[in-house]
C-alpha cells in the first residue's frame, strides 16, 4: 500500500477487520468515546483508525475518531470519501513539538514512531528524540486531561538478545548495545517505557504497553524497507524476491488485522502500568520461512545478494525475537490469523489495490 496512494477497502481486508471484533472483549465499551491515533497514516495506525470506523458503522458505537498525522494531503489519499465522515477527524502532529487540542479525549493510541530501519542508520539522533519527546508529549497533555488511558505501541526490540532461545516474557531483558547508533530504536524505546512509568507514579497518568513482533500486512507503506513489507512489495510489482541475508533469524511475525484487535484489548483491559506482547503462537517463523510463503502464494522465486555496509549496519540485532502471548490470552485476546493466512490474504489485498492504482480506478 503506496502511502500516497487511496486504500481499496476490499472485501477480504474488510471481513479480516470485523473477524478480529471477536477478540476484543466487551468492545462495546467503547461506546460515545473520543480516540485519537497517532501515527494514523503508518501500518498499525491507518489499520487502527479503519477498525475503528469499521466498528462504527456494523457495532453503532458512536465514536469519534481523531486522525493523527504530520501531513493531511497524505491522510486524505490514504483514506479517501472517509475524511468527509462527521465521525473522522484529522489532527495535524508532530512528535518533535508540543501537543495540545480542545477536543476532550477518552483514549490515545500512540503508534506514530520512525519505523524503518534505514531511517535508524542515516537518522538515529531523530529516530530516539522523535520516540521520547512524541511520548513525553502527549503524557504532559495527559496531566491536565482526563483521558481514561494511554496505549503505547512499543516494540519487541525492547527485549534486546539473550542466550536461549525461548520465547520472550514481558519481565525479561536481554542486552542492547547503547553505544551502537542501531541501538538508537530500542534503546528508545525502552526509555519510552520508563516515562509512561514514571508519568503513573508522578502524576497518575494511566497508561497500558503494547508490544507487537514484526507486523505486516496491506496497509504497510512504500517507504517502508523492512524485509516483509518489500517482500510484498517485491512480488506485488512482479519481481522476485531480495533476500540479503539468509534469514535464520525467528521472528513472531503478526498479521495487521491481529495487530489491531490486540492493541485495543490491552487498551481496555490490560493492567495500567504493565506491558502485553502481541504474538500468535502459529505465526512465528523465520525470515526465510516467511520469504517462502510469499513466493509460494505469489508464484516468484528468491534471491539472495550481499547487503551494503549500511544495510547492514541497520538490521535488527536479534538472532530471535519470539514473544510469548500468554499474558494478552489471558485477557480473552486471540490471534485469527496463521503465517499461511495472513501472507495470503496481504498478497491478494495489495494485488487488487495495486491493480487499481495502475489502472487509475480511484
Amino acid at each position: 500500500m503506496d502511502k500516497g496512494i487511496t486504500m481499496i477497502y476490499t472485501k477480504q481486508y474488510m471481513s479480516d477487520l470485523e473477524s478480529v471484533q471477536k477478540c476484543i472483549p466487551d468492545i462495546k465499551q467503547l461506546q460515545n468515546c473520543s480516540i485519537m491515533v497517532t501515527g494514523a497514516g503508518g501500518l498499525i495506525g491507518s489499520a487502527i483508525m479503519d477498525f475503528l470506523i469499521h466498528a462504527n458503522d456494523t457495532l453503532q458505537l458512536n465514536m469519534t475518531l481523531y486522525a493523527a498525522a504530520r501531513n493531511w494531503e497524505k491522510i486524505r489519499k490514504r483514506f479517501g470519501a472517509i475524511v468527509d465522515r462527521r465521525d473522522f477527524v484529522y489532527v495535524p502532529y508532530d512528535a518533535m513539538k508540543p501537543f495540545s487540542m480542545e477536543a476532550p479525549l477518552d483514549y490515545v493510541i500512540h503508534t506514530a514512531s520512525p519505523a524503518n530501519p534505514g531511517m535508524y542508520a542515516s537518522h538515529p539522533v531523530e529516530t530516539m528524540l522523535a520516540n521520547l519527546m512524541g511520548v513525553n508529549a502527549l503524557l504532559n497533555y495527559a496531566r491536565t486531561h482526563e483521558l481514561k488511558r494511554i496505549l503505547y505501541l512499543s516494540s519487541s526490540e525492547v527485549y534486546g538478545k539473550k542466550k536461549d532461545r525461548k520465547p520472550y516474557e514481558e519481565e525479561e531483558y536481554g542486552y542492547v548495545d547503547i553505544l551502537n547508533p542501531r541501538g538508537c530504536y530500542p534503546v528508545a524505546k525502552r526509555g519510552a517505557e520508563t516515562l509512561l512509568a514514571s508519568y503513573l507514579q508522578e502524576y497518575g497518568v494511566k497508561s497500558v504497553i503494547a508490544r507487537p513482533g514484526h507486523v505486516y500486512g496491506p496497509t504497510g507503506l512504500s517507504s517502508d524497507n523492512r524485509a516483509s513489507t518489500s517482500f510484498f512489495r517485491d512480488v506485488v510489482w512482479g519481481r522476485d524476491i531480495l533476500m540479503k541475508s539468509p534469514g535464520q533469524q525467528l521472528r513472531s511475525y503478526c498479521y495487521v488485522a491481529d495487530c489491531v484487535s490486540g492493541v485495543l484489548c490491552s487498551m481496555l483491559h490490560g493492567i495500567i502500568g504493565q506491558a502485553y506482547n502481541i504474538s500468535n503462537p502459529s505465526s512465528v517463523a523465520t525470515i526465510r520461512e516467511l520469504a517462502e510463503q510469499i513466493a509460494l502464494v505469489s508464484g516468484r522465486r528468491i534471491l539472495f545478494e550481499q547487503p551494503t555496509d549500511r544495510e547492514a549496519g541497520s538490521y535488527n540485532r536479534m538472532e530471535h525475537s519470539d514473544l510469548k502471548g500468554a499474558k494478552l490470552e489471558q485477557l480473552g485476546w486471540k490471534g485469527l490469523f496463521d503465517l499461511k493466512t495472513g501472507v495470503r490474504h496481504t498478497y491478494e489485498i495489495m494485488k487488487e489495490n495495486s491493480s487499481a492504482a495502475q489502472s487509475g480506478c480511484f
